[in-house]
């Protein structure tokens, strides 16, 4: 199991900082989520950010760009630190070139899917991912609640990896606490991606063992 601050939940006064604390933490990878204010609303940083805090950690750096022209920022967050690259399924025909060029920067590749658009549109690609990212908020915002009905996605995700024998990750991010963790991990998720739950409470250590437990616990129970 997977557990991964997101950056966006930490103090933006304190990068570099709130970096350290969380590879102190127990964690497992650090999720950078990148807004361009087109393909959602709202803008967090870029590149140099992620340069900047690199040196800081040996964490591995999940990078999420909610991008509308992912093609031009797939070199610099490369070349800032990123160990994988999500792009998301809503960019339609880009998707191929897009997953090509990720590849050929020797980064993993992730694919994302918004709330409301079908899972299906991910199918073509799962073989050619690391990672299958299912939003469990729609994107652009931290802090909003999770959305139960993206669920079902979850357990189709596992479905189809256990019926084509792959190997690619399932993610959830959105309104990831202890609670909602464990329904992600019973429903087929093996990584969390949490910001407020995590990056929002003083001992980051003891949340992130208490949401490690709470995944864990939940994926060894017997079907309900």
């Amino acid at each position: 199991m997977i557990i991964a601050p997101s950056l966006l939940a930490a103090d933006h006064a304190r990068f570099g900082r709130e970096t350290v604390r969380a590879s102190r933490s127990g964690a497992d990878w650090l999720h950078l989520d990148i807004m361009d204010g087109h393909f959602v609303p709202n803008i967090s940083f870029g590149p140099e950010v992620v340069r900047a805090v690199r040196p800081l950690t040996k964490l591995f750096f999940d990078v999420h760009l909610m991008c509308s022209r992912p093609q031009i920022l797939l070199e610099p967050f490369g070349q800032a630190g990123a160990d994988e690259i999500i792009i998301h399924v809503e960019l339609g025909e880009q998707v191929p070139a897009l997953v090509w060029k990720i590849k050929s920067l020797g980064k993993k590749v992730g694919l994302a899917v918004n709330p409301p658009t079908p899972l299906s549109l991910a199918l073509p690609h799962l073989e050619k991912i690391d990672l299958l990212l299912v939003m469990t908020v729609n994107p652009g915002f931290g802090g909003q609640p999770f959305i139960h009905e993206c669920l079902p996605k979850i357990q189709q995700a596992a479905a189809w990896r256990r019926e084509k024998n792959l190997s690619y990750r399932i993610s959830v991010d959105g309104g990831v606490s202890f609670q909602t963790a464990a329904e992600c991990a019973r429903a087929g998720a093996d990584t969390f991606v949490s910001g407020t739950t995590l990056f929002g409470r003083p001992g980051m250590k003891a949340a992130v063992k208490k949401m490690r437990r709470s995944v864990h616990d939940a994926s060894a129970a017997p079907p309900r």
